[in-house]
C-alpha cells in the first residue's frame, strides 16, 4: 500500500507541475522578471499550491499516522537563521538562472529536456557535496 501511495503521489504532483507550467523554464522565468514582460499566472498555481498544504499540514497534525499507517514526523523547527536565509537566496538564485526547481527539473527530466538533466545532475552533485562537508545539526 505505502508504494501504490508513493507512486499516486507522484504522478499526481508531477502532473500539476505540468499542468500549472512550473516544468517550462520559459514560463518560469517569465514569471521572475518583475520589472519585464511578468507573468503572474504561476503565483495562482503557488497560492493553490500554498492553499491545498495549509488544509493538507491542518488534518495531519490531528492524526498519528499517515495514509499507510507509519508515524507522521512533522518538523517543529521554525528558527529563521542564516543557513536558512542563505538556502533560501542560494535556491533563488539557482531558479531564476535555470528556470527550474528540484520537483518541475525532475518532471522535466522524465520529457527529455536536456536542460534538465544537466540541472538534476548538478543538483545531485551539489547534494552529495553538502552532505560530504556540513556540518551535523
Amino acid at each position: 500500500m505505502r508504494d501504490l501511495i508513493a507512486i499516486a503521489s507522484g504522478l499526481v504532483f508531477g502532473l500539476g507541475l505540468i499542468a500549472g507550467g512550473m516544468a517550462q523554464p520559459l514560463k518560469v522565468r517569465a514569471f521572475l522578471d518583475v520589472f519585464g514582460a511578468w507573468d503572474p499566472s504561476l503565483a495562482l498555481v503557488m497560492g493553490g499550491a500554498i492553499a491545498v498544504g495549509i488544509v493538507a499540514f491542518a488534518i495531519a497534525r490531528c492524526r498519528p499516522t499517515a495514509w499507510d499507517g507509519e508515524p507522521l514526523q512533522i518538523p517543529t523547527n521554525t528558527t529563521i537563521d542564516a543557513r536558512l536565509i542563505g538556502g533560501g537566496v542560494l535556491f533563488g538564485i539557482g531558479w531564476g538562472i535555470s528556470g527550474f526547481c528540484p520537483g518541475p527539473a525532475v518532471v522535466a527530466a522524465g520529457s527529455g529536456a536536456a536542460s534538465a538533466w544537466i540541472f538534476v545532475v548538478a543538483m545531485l552533485i551539489g547534494m552529495g557535496v553538502h552532505d560530504r562537508f556540513a556540518e551535523p545539526r
